[in-house]
Order: C-alpha cells, then structure tokens, then sequence
C-alpha cells in the first residue's frame, strides 16, 4: 500500500508523508501500557495456581488444564510479563530440584569472589572432580534458560522431562559419570541505576589492560546479543536498571573457559565428555580455540545438538577442525530418520538427524544424544 501511495500523485505523497509522520508520534509501548492491570505478580508456584504433577507437567491446582498464556485478552504485554515472571520462579524450582532430586552441590563463580561483587554458580555431583573414570558436561544454550533447563517453553507447556537436564543427570550418575552443570547465561546482576554502586571486575583484579578491553569488548557484544531474550527479564517491576558483570563469567565463552580452568581440567577423569546445546556448542567451540592442546588432551566426545557454532566466523584453525570431525558430531533437527548423515557447508564436525523426538522437543535433552554421544569414542 505505501508503495502504490508513493507512485501516486502530490495528494498521494502528501497523504503518505502525513501518516509517516503520524506514525512516528505514537509511542507503541506506551500504547500497549494503556489500560493495563499492575505488573504485581505472585513469587510462588502456589501463587499462580500451578504445581508439576506426577508426571511433570506444569497443571492448573483447581483445574488440571496446562499453563494458559493469554490470562487476559488483548493485553500481549502484560500476559508476557506474567510468564516471565511464572519463568522465573521455574528457573529457581530447577535449582532446587538438581539440589534435592539429583544431589547435585552448588558452587559460587568467581571460586574467589568477595562478599560484596556479583557471582554466578554451577552445579556438580559430588564425584565431579575425583571420579577416576569419566566426567560428562552439560552446556544449553542461550537467552532465559539457566543451568539445569534446555528450554523454558518445554517445562511450561510440555513437562520436566522435555525441557530440563534432569533425566539426563540421572541417568549419567546412575552409570557411574561424574557431572558437572554449566549455567553459562548467569552473567550479570541488576541493580537500579539509583543505587548502583559498580564494583566494576576490572577493578578487582590486577589485569592487563588488554585482557579488560578484550573483556569489555565480549561484555558489551553479550549484552547486544541477548537484549532481545532479556526484554522481560524483570517483570516484577518497571524500574531502569543496569548491569554488573560477573567476573571472568560475562558472557557463556567465558564462562565455559572459566569452568574449563577452574573444574574441568583439574577433574581425575580419564574419558571427559561434552553434551552442548544450541549456543553452548559455539561456547564450546571457542573453548577449544583457547585450550586447545588440553581439550585435546582430556575430551573423548562431543554431543552436539542443533549448535550454531560456525568455524569460519569464529575462526577455527586447522588441527581443531580436524579433531571435531574425528571427536564430534552434531545432532540437527531434521525429517530424517535418526542418525542418517545430513548434509553441511561446514568443513566440521559431522551433522547427523536427530530422528522424530528431537523435532518434537527440541531440546537435546532426550534418550538419543546421550546414548549415542558418547559412543563416538569407543
């Protein structure tokens, strides 16, 4: 339509520059605020009136239906504040379910953080790191999901099973694996801009002036990438915030190198093992650029599923390409029957389907890449 006015006459041409001009006085978020309920929302499951039942699916307490996202007709803002918020209180049920169900133990990032600057933390059985035999990794990927989830829409609208790490951690315990959970999106803290007092990392430690500018160069590129998955990251409130980056973990690259470091590579494992999903495959993909001659030395196998990492945007030399197609192979979404070779532009890792239960949850987080992951070392 406005190409037609655009080829039109003056009055068309007026009439076009009259609606650009309408158009960029209306402020569409304020439109959308207009007439809209309090962003209060409960702090419970309880409070929402939902509870995962027996099987795992998130349900309704009065009456038994799945989560319904559109609580209030015509106001798409606010329903998706509300499950934000219902994410949110998901995320913390997680944690307490890789503590409780799996025994996993929690612990702080930086391992040498003060009291007073922003930390992150993983989660890792308690043979993680002594476990003479193996040690399996698990990295999801980006935007809201934190460590233990593969996809925040599966818990909701599917059950625990799909969309969390969880049948994955119990089953590799229960075959003896040490495990270790990266949570590589816990970057920053918020803090309203009012009181913000920014004990800045740089500030913390005695580095060189080169590794902060590369820092801050990772931290501001993070923080672009994932503005569009933050936008309603705080849906209690609408206060202006910012963030405090975590040290030496602002962003999944370096949270994956961190952990790398610090865990990892200190592990006793003999036969160390990736499972990495989505972004956490170009997280691990950029690890292996930085340490390459010790994930050589200590990974087995790679389980990728749908990973975006890209080796010639990321610059992968060589002898790292050379060792993935020998040590790695990726899982794809695909119409295929399971594990049929599907053809890549990348001169990688080789790129297999995923078969049926993939697609349908598209997580990573089924029987398939667990069970054949590994294998690729034998």
């Amino acid at each position: 339509m406005m190409a037609q006015l655009q080829q039109g006459g003056p009055d068309e041409k007026e009439k076009t520059t009259a609606l650009k001009d309408l158009l960029s006085r209306i402020d569409l978020d304020e439109l959308m605020k207009k007439d809209e309920p309090p962003l209060e929302f409960p702090d419970t499951l309880e409070g929402f009136e939902y509870i995962f039942n027996e099987k795992g699916q998130l349900r309704h307490i009065k009456t038994g239906e799945p989560f319904v996202f559109n609580y209030r007709e015509d106001l798409h803002r606010w329903n998706q504040k509300r499950y934000e918020a219902l994410g949110e209180i998901i995320t913390k049920y997680i944690y307490e379910l890789l503590q409780n169900e799996c025994h996993l133990k929690k612990v702080t990032l930086p391992v040498d953080a003060i009291e007073t600057e922003p930390k992150s933390f993983i989660f890792m059985s308690e043979d993680a790191l002594v476990n003479p035999d193996k040690l399996l990794v698990l990295i999801h990927g980006n935007g809201v999901v934190r460590a233990g989830q593969w996809a925040r829409r599966l818990i909701i609208n599917e059950d625990l099973d799909s969309g969390t790490q969880i049948p994955y951690i119990k089953r590799a315990i229960e075959e003896g694996y040490g495990v270790i959970v990266l949570n590589p999106n816990e970057n920053y803290i918020e803090v309203e801009k009012t009181k913000a007092q920014i004990p800045l990392s740089s500030d913390i430690s005695d580095e060189p002036a080169e590794k902060r500018e590369r820092k801050d160069k990772i931290q501001k590129e993070t923080k672009k990438r994932r503005d569009f998955y933050e936008k309603y990251r705080n849906p209690q409130k609408e206060k202006e915030t910012m963030q405090i980056y975590i040290r030496d973990n602002g962003s999944p690259e370096e949270h994956a190198i961190y952990v790398w470091d610090h865990f990892i590579s200190q592990s006793a494992a003999e036969n160390v093992f990736f499972v990495a999903h989505s972004y956490g495959g170009l997280a691990f993909v950029e690890l292996m650029i930085q340490r390459e001659a010790e994930v050589k030395n200590r990974v087995t196998a790679v389980a990728l599923t749908d990973s975006v990492h890209n080796v010639w945007h990321q610059e992968v030399g060589k002898t790292i390409r050379e060792w993935m197609r020998e040590n790695c192979c990726n899982w794809v979404s695909s119409s295929e029957p399971l594990d049929t070779s599907v053809e890549s532009m990348l001169p990688d890792c080789p790129r297999v389907s995923a078969g049926a239960a993939i697609r349908r949850r598209r997580s990573g987080a089924d029987e398939v890449t667990f069970r054949t992951g590994p294998k690729l070392a034998r």
